[in-house]
């Protein structure tokens, strides 16, 4: 029998529902985000029984998003166990006649919309892979953080520390990078807070984490002054419960974490009552330089940022909140793109981290955004962002921090 064997019931997949339209063309179910009947976009599962140079068809029926970036050029992503295993070959771009559009198939009122693309499998009985952006799962970063811990070199400046513990009782982790102080001097440094992955889908915010990491953790010239300067607190996984079930947006409540920064309910959104609670304490030990929360956008192109300011800017440039921003447009004019910042605080974003952070006194916070898709700039112009472009992204981050100072 030649039909395709689906499976998505590993740590972050998701797929409901298959059905065989015929013998090379699928129809694929996308389950919402647990204990809600919304955010179908996150897709990540596994297909065998694969046959190679046949032209098959698949069609995920269920998307909520009436624009995609699919309409601009994203493609989707494939992995063969194969050309992983024999050529050393990862995650790459597959799909043609890629179209997405609106379907008939609406429910309670709610219209739903259609991917559909055409591909052609690398190998015959073939164990391959399909997802929305590059996976990168809560035991990817638990394998990351034990081979720092293990590093004689890097567990010196480097202290990972339970923050608190999920829902579902998976540790939240929390960083502490500094070299130690030679000095008395040393003990005012400034902090710098970064936070990721609060929604699960935006899978490409823990590769420019991850970039960020490498970096800073590095032995260069400019990741030791970059530690002699500042006490960096990172939170690199907000939301494990939702990485780990293969949600797009939410948590084990169904709800928005990144929505819930005001809220005081410890028991429901401990990651973001610890964060919050831990960034207050830091408040109170030193100044704090940066806040920044890494996120994906679906349905822009580039890297870019979200500020805060007031109408009224105090005039002191050391307090404008589009300094950062443009120095790391300077430092990666390809990828990240200035005129798409904005710094406008609207009704709607609240209780996010950035607005909270803001409001509690941090001048500097943002929230920093890269398209699932890629850049519209420069010679990147019409590509799409791999997992090097969106680490590069972390170092220029801290480029970026040292141009500041």
């Amino acid at each position: 029998d030649n039909t395709l064997i689906f499976e998505a019931r590993f740590e972050s997949g998701n797929l409901q529902k298959v059905v065989k339209v015929n013998e090379f063309e699928y129809q694929l179910t996308l389950r919402a985000d647990l204990y809600t009947s919304r955010h179908m976009q996150w897709y990540y599962f596994q297909v065998s029984n694969t046959q190679a140079a046949m032209p098959y068809r698949f069609t995920i029926v269920n998307f909520t998003k009436r624009n995609s970036l699919y309409k601009h050029g994203l493609r989707p992503l494939l992995y063969s166990e194969a050309d992983a295993k024999k050529h050393k070959v990862g995650w790459r771009r597959t799909g043609n006649e890629i179209k997405y559009y609106k379907n008939n198939a609406g429910q309670g009122g709610r219209q739903y919309f259609s991917l559909t693309w055409t591909f052609q499998f690398p190998h015959d009985r073939d164990t391959c892979y399909f997802a929305y952006c590059y996976p990168y799962t809560y035991s990817n970063l638990q394998e990351y953080l034990v081979a720092i811990s293990k590093d004689p070199v890097k567990s010196k400046f480097c202290k990972i520390h339970a923050l608190c513990h999920s829902l579902a009782g998976n540790i939240v982790y929390v960083l502490t990078i500094t070299n130690p102080p030679k000095s008395v001097k040393g003990t005012k440094r400034k902090a710098v807070i970064l936070t990721a992955r609060v929604h699960p889908g935006e899978t490409n915010s823990s590769w420019i984490m991850k970039g960020f990491l490498d970096y800073i953790l590095g032995d260069s010239g400019k990741a030791q002054l970059l530690r002699d300067n500042f006490v960096f607190k990172v939170v690199p996984m907000l939301n494990p419960d939702g990485v780990i079930v293969g949600n797009h947006r939410c948590s084990l409540t169904g709800q928005d974490l990144n929505r819930k920064y005001r809220s005081n309910v410890k028991k429901c959104y401990p990651s973001i009552w610890y964060t919050r609670n831990m960034i207050k304490r830091v408040m109170g030990e030193r100044d704090v330089f940066l806040y920044c929360d890494i996120h994906g956008h679906n349905r822009k192109q580039n890297v870019f940022m979200y500020g805060c300011e007031r109408k009224q800017q105090a005039k002191a440039p050391y307090v404008h909140p589009r300094v950062f921003p443009l120095l790391l447009s300077k430092s990666c004019p390809d990828k990240f793109s200035f005129p798409d910042c904005h710094f406008r605080v609207r009704k709607s974003k609240e209780g996010t981290g950035r607005v909270v952070m803001w409001k509690m006194g941090i001048n500097n916070s943002y929230t920093l955004e890269a398209s699932i898709c890629g850049s519209k700039l420069g010679c990147r112009r019409s590509t799409h962002f791999d997992m090097k472009d969106l680490e590069s992204i972390g170092q220029h981050f801290c480029d970026a921090l040292l141009s500041y100072c």
